[in-house]
């Protein structure tokens, strides 16, 4: 019987990949969170994690509410954007909407990047442990103890 091991890990590969680029980004917010005129980002999980799924055909249902975008120039967009290796992250990168802004423009609330900085990376440990345990049980399928 033939076995699909991304059917298998599921949502959860996805996931993974997903929180460790958020990572990237809240790291990058904290470090320019001195930086005039810096503009905090994140990602909006859920629609990227949908996109996510729906593109590599998981849960099969896609996303209507997403356009592709097509450019007439490669060097218009960025090299993730071209190739299309992080449409799901381009596509839910957002502006964060600063509760205080500060004089100089920047919108990075160091408290509130440190709180999602934390719960994201429980979110990615709990991700990592889950798929660790899957890959156990694939383990002791095959070796069959």
């Amino acid at each position: 019987m033939a076995m699909n091991l991304d059917s298998y890990l599921g949502v959860h590969a996805q996931a993974l990949t997903l929180e460790a680029q958020r990572t990237e980004l809240l790291a990058a917010n904290l470090a320019n969170a001195d930086t005039p005129n810096y503009k905090a980002r994140d990602i909006d999980f859920k629609a990227a994690l949908a996109a996510a799924a729906g593109s590599d055909g998981g849960s099969g249902s896609g996303t209507g509410s997403t356009l592709a975008m097509s450019s007439t120039n490669g060097a218009h967009l960025g090299a993730s954007g071209v190739d299309g290796s992080n449409a799901a992250i381009d596509a839910n990168l957002k502006y964060r909407v600063p509760m205080a802004p500060s004089l100089d423009g920047n919108t990075v609330d160091t408290q509130l990047e440190q709180a999602a900085f934390a719960e994201n990376s429980v979110r990615y440990q709990a991700t990592l442990t889950f798929l660790n345990a899957r890959l156990k049980e694939l383990m002791t399928a095959i070796v069959g103890q």
